[in-house]
């Protein structure tokens, strides 16, 4: 099986992974972007391509974009690190924090939804993208006041996910009351400075004009500049400016929380950093994913500030977008392999997510990769081996030696000799052929095993599943008959 030590990122792949980092300049998407393409801390493709600002030049690797709701999770590795420290629980209702948060007398529910909730998307706000955008600058005292009027829910908390920035500017307000401290200042000092993001804060007057991309709208042919809004509240949901060589750092920091045995490093721990990028709210559907036909099958959902996809061929993948007046941008990384992009556009709603999961996937289609089979374990395949002479010619005393006290109690050995007896006789006899020939698609995991026994007339598909203690012995075994 395929594996990134064995793939090669030859001239032709990086071929076409350049021209999709194009795309978007060629197709006037944007003015300007800059897009990576790395794995740790090997970069395999980068440029800045178009302009920063219209009449000046590309951008570079330290010129910092607004990352817009990329933001979300700095906000949450905040809230996690706080949660660490003791000074707050997840499970603590928002008005522990936020004592202004009201219901609207429109709303049908009516269960006041917990942190937690709030930074997976599942409180039961609606989704609130045009509206949000526009309130960054605002004060906390006038966030608190507008909750005080009373905020609009759809469903009960914890029920489905919607993806309300409403909800992320409440965590920054628990933030604040749970440090002491503003919320920027608690980023900057906690997160930004100990990891070295030295192009990256909350306000564009902390970097030079050249090293700040400007944002654009597209109006007919003419590519008008927006303004900047100025740092408040709301930019804990999408605020932060971030250059390409910073968020390369923030993806292969959070991907390195799936490296086996990796010690804690930086300002949080391994284990919260895991929890991430986990899926804590599904998502049935996805917009985006679904305009891309191959890749509308994956299981989608949201974990606490990442988005989280499980692709039956490639695997896990992790990643955040961005879309704000003026910006576009997305992060994106592969867990199995490590391979990820980051893609940064000075354009609103430009679409830096369709370059970057393009990319991603292209590359991983090149390589050739398949999601490795979990390795078997000797004990599994021994003890493969006996079920197989059990299916084979039954023994009442080897079954008790390899199967727990369950299998017998589940359908007594002696219905399952009867049943599978008949079903040999169904598919002619079975070959003489000892091999163990695996369905490898259908074993999920180094304590499960799936093979056929070919027939006459047809096979048999066996399956066994084995305990979770010591010693270790067959909890399941289950036995059908497969068409030829």
């Amino acid at each position: 099986m395929s594996t990134m030590s064995r793939l090669k990122f030859d001239q032709d792949l990086l071929k076409g992974v350049e021209e999709l980092m194009n795309k978007p300049i060629l197709d006037g998407k944007c003015p300007g972007i800059y897009a990576t393409l790395f794995k740790g801390e090997e970069v395999l493709l980068e440029k800045g391509i178009g302009e920063y600002k219209v009449g000046q030049g590309a951008p570079s690797l330290d010129t910092s974009f607004r990352i817009a709701s990329c933001t979300k999770s700095f906000t949450i590795a905040a809230l996690l690190i706080l949660r660490d420290r003791g000074a707050l629980d997840l499970n603590q209702p928002i008005t522990d924090f936020v004592e202004e948060y009201r219901f609207s007398q429109i709303s049908t529910y009516k269960t006041i939804p917990t942190v937690g909730q709030l930074a997976a998307m599942s409180s039961g706000l609606p989704s609130d993208d045009p509206w949000a955008d526009r309130q960054e600058s605002i004060s906390g005292q006038a966030l608190r006041e507008i909750v005080s009027r009373g905020v609009h829910t759809t469903s009960n908390p914890g029920a489905i996910f919607q993806y309300s920035n409403l909800g992320f500017a409440l965590l920054g307000l628990v933030i604040e009351r749970a440090s002491g401290m503003d919320f920027r200042e608690f980023v900057t000092n906690e997160i930004l400075k100990p990891l070295g993001m030295s192009a990256s804060g909350f306000d564009r007057e902390l970097f030079a004009p050249e090293r700040v991309a400007v944002g654009y709208r597209k109006s007919g042919d003419r590519w008008l500049e927006l303004p900047f809004s100025s740092s408040g509240a709301f930019s804990c949901i999408g605020g932060l400016f971030s250059s390409a060589r910073d968020l390369r750092t923030w993806a292969q920091w959070m991907h390195s929380a799936f490296v086996p045995n990796a010690e804690s490093s930086g300002p949080l721990s391994v284990q919260s950093r895991h929890s991430m990028q986990q899926i804590v709210t599904s998502s049935p559907f996805n917009a985006h994913l679904a305009t891309v036909s191959s890749n509308a099958h994956r299981a989608f959902g949201y974990g606490l500030g990442l988005f989280v996809e499980f692709d039956p061929k490639y695997g896990q993948f992790v990643s955040h977008s961005g879309g704000y007046p003026g910006f576009s941008s997305h992060m994106r990384w592969h867990v199995p392999t490590g391979l990820s992009v980051v893609v940064l556009e000075n354009a609103t709603y430009s679409g830096a997510w369709a370059t970057a999961t393009g990319i991603l996937d292209y590359a991983l289609e090149k390589l050739g990769y398949e999601q490795p089979l979990e390795d078997k374990w000797p004990q599994t395949l021994e003890l493969a081996k006996h079920a197989d002479a059990l299916v084979r010619n039954w023994s009442g005393t080897l079954a008790k030696e390899v199967f727990e006290e369950n299998v017998d109690m589940d359908v007594p050995y002696a219905e399952r000799q009867s049943a599978i007896a008949a079903l040999i006789a169904e598919v002619g006899g079975l070959s003489t052929a000892s091999t163990l020939n695996e369905v490898k698609s259908d074993s999920d995991s180094p304590l499960h095993f799936v093979w056929n026994i070919p027939g006459k007339t047809g096979s048999l598909r066996c399956e066994i599943r084995l305990n979770p203690i010591t010693p270790i012995r067959i909890q399941t075994l289950n036995v059908k008959k497969v068409e030829a």
